[in-house]
Order: structure tokens, then sequence, then C-alpha cells
């Protein structure tokens, strides 16, 4: 028996309600050779949107490169996995939860993480480390500020009670972010190489099987209401899309299924997030050339009268999808009922190639499992390049007005350093537990978090680490897209590099406004190129990661922000790097050169209230032989302290190692520009180093060698940070006292 049919016209009509264009419509009436029904409609207008099926950016991804010697495997499944040594792979991904953390803070953060870990372990590995990258509106609003401690409190309160160290991340303000904040999440999970496992359906007469949490309306249009269009003054009707989250069952199933693929007890595995059920089945079934046959009567509810195309687009979570052999069939369900979890088939493995929906007898769809998962539409829109970037460009910074004696420049420096840009994260980190699962190394408030890498529960430890970052600069990518975006993976790599690991693998996520607008599309054309041709002359390819189009509010798109997530490796843990200052009398070093680049400054922005100018170059070739040179002189073990040199320049840098350190400095910064450039500026391939005395000669032979610019700045000691010009005339001279108490009490 099938389901009752609409009429062409009623479909049509539902088709538009739910985000499908006309045109998209009259294609799925002839993939189909007839008229949808509802739960088709449905189905379709889910896995077709912007955030399922990439529709306006897929073209343009395949210009990243993809493949490596690290890489195990590549984009396509639910994360990316890279080989570390001795047999040992990690599995990670960045996804953005952006839209629902703007409607309902602490869920959306909350279930971002959540399914960003459900892509971890889905892959067979054990998640070991999260980070985030948070973009908000200016936090003189109070509304700013409910953002952020909710979101704060969701990504908090869902890992600590997961058992996930959230071991690093980011967060700036800006206006532009004001109608639509950014809440990006990335996990890592660890797993042995033979362990690796993919969201694939195969074997005909293998069992469908429901693992985990009950289905409810909870998240209903979540990827096509919240993710796939821009917020107006309607955003407050689509709070019941937002998910509601549930970390300890969660938890179960981490152990659950990292138990059932150990055991070789699973064909394939998926996660259900974005569009639910019909995400998972339709993606796993395409992938293994299969059919699905699902019955929705089987699908445990928590709400009483659900329609088939309700249960098939609930965006539930704490839910995955097994497929299992007739044989393993009661070993699951044991292992399930030990961890307190259902498991319920839900359907059967099948060589249509077709994917069935029914409630008991009655069909309610059958499509095509391909046509659902990867024929959705591809679009290339027009671009145009937008009209301000010249003005801005243009913008004479030599015109304002400039601080010059030693009070201004201290009093600008203390600005800096109390900026919400620039300040202590302490606040926000404090609420996540950095240190459960006992392998963390180098804890937030470094350039890099560091895990070790092992299994403490099984006593499998090793002498090797990860280190990740996440980097990302919205003002730099507003001024110039295509260089802005680069930036991006230098400072992610360089943070990476700062902590002592060789960059070996990207994740990104990528937010933007609007696509169909020429101008975005633009921006976001320019920057997955920019990204891309940085990517290829780094040698570290992009495994993973998650377009967010839409990110506008009342017709104002936020700024183009790609954030790049970097994972690196280090051979041995004792190697890691942080950037306090560790001995008085320690060599200070700048590893680079300074210009006069102010252009999307954190100076400009704090001090002038200004968004402009030319940003900084960035000689791609010295960035990897500045990162080179720093590795080489880590792995040699002659640095005690690394620190990268960007937002705020190098006064904030040494002001940085300086209050982490507990002690201060004396410096002479080798340059003839003006005091506030010499100061602020955010010239890219910099990286101030320590060196204990002794160990200087060898230091800079490895410098020399590396032929790459270099200078003796001074030595650590004191208890000021004191700058002085080439002629030896006093720029900066503040205790370290008064910069711990800017940078470190404006957030809190």
């Amino acid at each position: 028996m099938c389901a009752a049919e609409l009429t062409p016209e009623r479909a049509l009509e539902l088709a538009v309600e739910l985000g499908l264009k006309p045109d998209e419509y009259e294609r799925i009436a002839e993939i189909l050779g007839r008229t949808p029904t509802i739960t088709e409609l449905y189905m379709y207008s889910l896995m077709w949107s912007e955030h399922c099926s990439y529709k306006h950016s897929r073209k343009h991804l395949s210009l990243f490169p993809t493949k490596g010697p690290h890489v195990l495997q590549g984009p396509g499944e639910n994360a990316g996995v890279i080989s570390v040594g001795d047999g040992w792979a990690v599995a990670f991904k960045m996804e953005s939860h952006n839209h629902p953390s703007a409607i309902e803070p602490y869920e959306g953060a909350a279930t971002g993480v959540g399914g960003i870990i459900r892509d971890i372990f889905t892959m067979g590995a054990r998640p070991i480390a999260s980070l985030n990258s948070l973009r908000f509106g200016t936090l003189d609003s109070p509304r700013q500020r409910y953002l952020l401690e909710g979101a704060v409190a969701g990504i908090g309160g869902y890992g600590n009670c997961l058992g996930v160290p959230t071991v690093g991340g980011e967060v700036y303000f800006e206006k532009a972010y004001e109608g639509n904040c950014l809440i990006n999440a990335m996990a890592i999970g660890l797993m042995r190489e033979e362990n690796l496992i993919r969201a694939q359906a195969s074997g005909v007469g293998n069992h469908v099987v429901l693992i985990g949490s009950t289905t409810g309306r909870d998240g209903i249009g979540g990827a096509s209401v919240l993710a796939s269009q821009e917020f107006d003054e309607g955003a407050e009707a689509k709070r019941p899309a937002v998910q509601v989250g549930d970390p300890f069952e969660e938890k179960l199933l981490i152990e659950a299924c990292l138990e059932l693929l150990e055991r070789r007890l699973l064909v394939g595995l998926g996660d259900l997030g974005a569009a639910g059920l019909t995400s998972s089945a339709s993606e796993m079934a395409s992938r293994g050339g299969v059919g699905l046959d699902i019955d929705v009567a089987q699908v445990p509810r928590r709400e009483p009268n659900m329609q088939p195309f309700e249960v098939m687009v609930s965006e539930s979570q704490e839910r995955m999808l097994a497929v299992v052999e007739p044989s393993h069939l009661q070993e699951v369900f044991d292992v399930c009922t030990r961890w307190g979890l259902r498991s319920t088939v839900i359907g059967t493995v099948t060589d249509t190639g077709n994917f069935v929906v029914r409630d008991a007898d009655v069909v309610h769809a059958e499509i095509p499992a391909r046509s659902l998962a990867d024929d959705a539409p591809i679009y290339d829109p027009a671009m145009s390049r937008p009209a301000y970037l010249d003005e801005l460009a243009a913008f004479d910074i030599d015109t304002l007005e400039h601080p010059v004696t030693v009070e201004e420049l201290n009093n600008t420096l203390l600005t800096l350093l109390g900026s919400a840009n620039i300040c202590s994260r302490r606040a926000i980190y404090e609420q996540y537990d950095h240190q459960v699962q006992n392998n963390t190394v180098v804890v937030p408030g470094s350039d890099a978090a560091v895990i070790r890498i092992g299994d403490t529960g099984r006593g499998e430890m090793t002498e090797r680490a990860i280190a990740a970052a996440t980097d990302g600069n919205g003002r730099y990518v507003y001024l110039n897209p295509y260089r802005g975006a680069q930036i991006a993976l230098a400072e992610a790599t360089r943070n990476v590099t700062c902590a002592g690991g060789e960059p070996a693998a990207v994740t990104d996520c990528l937010n933007f406004g609007n696509p169909e607008k020429p101008e975005v599309y633009w921006t976001f054309y320019e920057a997955v190129r920019g990204l891309a041709d940085a990517c290829h002359s780094f040698e570290v390819p992009v495994i993973s990661g998650n377009v967010s189009f839409y990110n506008e509010s009342f017709g104002n798109p936020i700024y183009p922000t790609p954030i790049v997530g970097v994972v690196g490796l280090l051979d041995h843990v004792d190697e890691a790097c942080t950037l306090a200052f560790k001995h008085v009398g320690d060599t200070i070093i700048l590893v680079g050169e300074t210009a006069a680049e102010l252009g999307g400054s954190e100076y400009l922005n704090t001090i002038h209230g200004m968004v402009a100018g030319e940003i900084p170059a960035l000689d791609l070739e010295r960035e990897r032989a500045v990162q080179q040179a720093v590795r080489t002189l880590i792995r040699t073990g002659l640095l005690t302290a690394t620190h990268d040199c960007s937002d705020g320049g190098i006064a904030v840098a040494l002001a940085e190692s300086a209050i982490v350190g507990g002690m201060g400095c004396t410096v002479t910064l080798p340059t003839a520009l003006a005091p506030h450039e010499s100061l602020f500026s955010e010239t890219q391939s910099r990286v101030v180093v320590t060196c204990a005395p002794e160990d200087r000669v060898c230091v800079l032979d490895t410098l020399c060698a590396a032929a790459v610019p270099h200078h003796i700045l001074g030595e650590v000691g004191g208890d000021h940070v004191s700058i002085n010009d080439t002629e030896g005339t006093s720029l900066i001279d503040v205790p370290v006292t008064a910069c711990a108490t800017a940078w470190e009490s404006a957030l809190q």
C-alpha cells in the first residue's frame, strides 16, 4: 500500500515552503517519474539544502589538496583520519553550529560539540580532545554577553559531562557578528589504524539497527530552516528547530560503539546529525551502492502521533545507525543492553539501490538513495568584487594621530592587552575540563594544545604527541579574501609549530553570508582559492571540513570567516614548547622581521575604531622557512620559549610571554619604523623565541643556515616589559604586574 498522493500543485507549494526551488522540485519529480509524497519532499528538502548538499560550494572545494603521506581518510566521510606513527591514527573534523546557537546558545553550542564528537567515534576513534572557534558581537551589548555565556556554558557542560577535554580554541568580538554569532567546534579522536571504519552500508539482508536515544520532534528542519537561510524578524519562531542534547547518553554511545567496533560486530556505522535518519541512511546506502528498506513503525519515539516524515527528518541527538550481519545481531543487542542503550532493528539492506520508507505496510517514500545523497544540484552563482575593497585598502593610516611618548605608548599597550580580542581567555577556558583523560601536555593559554598519544586506560602510551590549533581573522578576509585566508592557515600552522608540531593536515569551517549575493560569493571563492593555494604551498592536505553559508541577519553578512584547524605531529612529547619566559638571563630573539603593516590590525581596530588598510603581506616561502627553522630549534632542545607574533604585534607578544612567565624583559627593536609601527604592526612570519645564553651561538648558526631573517632583541629578566628603539630611546616601560592586570581581568 502507498501513502496518499499529493496533487502536483500542492506538492510544488509544499516544496517551496520547505526551501526547495521550483526547478529543484521539477528535477525531483523527474527523478521519481511522479509527484513526490510529503515524506519524500521533506527528505529531499533537507538533503538538497545548502547545509547537507554543499550545492553552492562543492565545485570550488575541489581546489583543496586532499592527499598526503599521513592521510588515511580524506573528505567524504564523517571525519578525516591521518597516521601519527607506531600504528596510531587520529581522526579530526570541524563543523559549525552557528544558526542554532544564535537562537538558543546553550543547546546550540552543546549539540554542536555532541555532533562533532559523534563524527569522530563513528570512524572508530576514541574522542581525546575538542577545540572551538567562537565569534560574537561586541560585549557592550547585553545580548552578546548572553550569547557568549550561554555558548561557553553549553560547550563546557556537554564536553565536561562527556569526559572529553576541551584543550584549545579562540574567540573574537566584532560588530559584524552582532546578529549572527559563529560557533565552530573541532574534535580529535585516537585509534589504531586497523580499527578505521567507514559509514557505509553493504551486505544484502543485513540489518539496519538504530542505537541510542529515542526520536522526538526536536530539531525538525534544522538543516533547512536554520542553517540554510538568513535570519530576520522571524528568527525567534525558529527556536523549536534547535536540538536538545544529553551528554550522558552520548558517553554511553561512545563506549558501546567503540566496543562493537573493536569486536568487529558492525559492517558500517554512521551518526544521525543534520537531516537525521534521512541523511545517515541515504549516505550509507549511496556509499555502499545498495538500497535500504526502513520501517518507521519500529523507531522508538518519545512523542506520540509522529508522522513518518517527522521520524525521518528529526534531528534528535545521541543516535547512531549501524549495519549488522544477522549472525552478530544478538551480540550487538547484548552490548547495547549492558551499556544501558536502546538498540532496534528498523530496516534491511537491499540490492535495489532505493531508499524505501514505510510505516508497517504503507510505503511513504521510494527514492534512489544516490539521488538524495549525491545528486543535489551544483550551483555556480554570479560573482562580483565588492566595491568597498579598493576604498578601504587605499585608506592612509598615516593620517591618523598615533602615540609617540612613552606614556602614550604604555597606555596603548595596556589598552590592547585589555581589549576583548587580545585579553586572557582564562574566564572561558576555566569552565572547561582540559585535563580529563590525563593526556593533555600543554593546556589552554599557549599557542597550541599538545596531547600525548596513547591509551592511558590500557597502559599503551607512546612518546609521541600531537599539537592542535584553530585560527582565523575575519577582518583580514573582509579586507582581502585571498590573502586573509592564507594568513589564517599561516597563523594556525605557526601556532602548531610554536608548540613543536610538524603540521600534518587541515580541517576547516568556512563561514560566509548568503552565497546567492554576488559580492558574498566572490569573497567565498577568493578565500577558498587562497586557502587552497596556501595548503598546496605548505604541503598540508585538507582532510575534512564544513561550509556554513547564510550567516546574515536583516541582510547584513558577517565578515567572511574561514576558520582553519591544524593538527601537527611531535615525535617526542618532551619537545613540546610554550610561550612563557622560563629563565632570567635567557636571550630573546625575533625570527622574522617587522614592516609597517597595520592594515586590519588590532591596533587600528581597538585604538582608532577602524577596520581598513592593506592587510599584511605574506611570503609563503618565507613563512615555511621560518616555521621549519623554529621546529628544528625546538627539536634540538635549543629553545626555552616560543611565541607567535600576530594580534597586537611584537609588543603584545613580549608582554604575553612576560605575563605567563611571571618575569619581565629588556629588548631593543631592530627597526627604524615609527614607534607605533614597530610595536604594533602585525607583520607575518614572525616568532619570538628564547634560549639559554650558552646556546645562543648554536641558535644563531641554525637560523643563518636556514637563511631566515633574525635579530637578537635582548634578554629575560626584571619586573618590567621594557622596549627600546635602536637609538636607545625608551618606547615601552610597563611593570609586568600592570600588564597582567590589564590582560587577565578584562574578559572576566
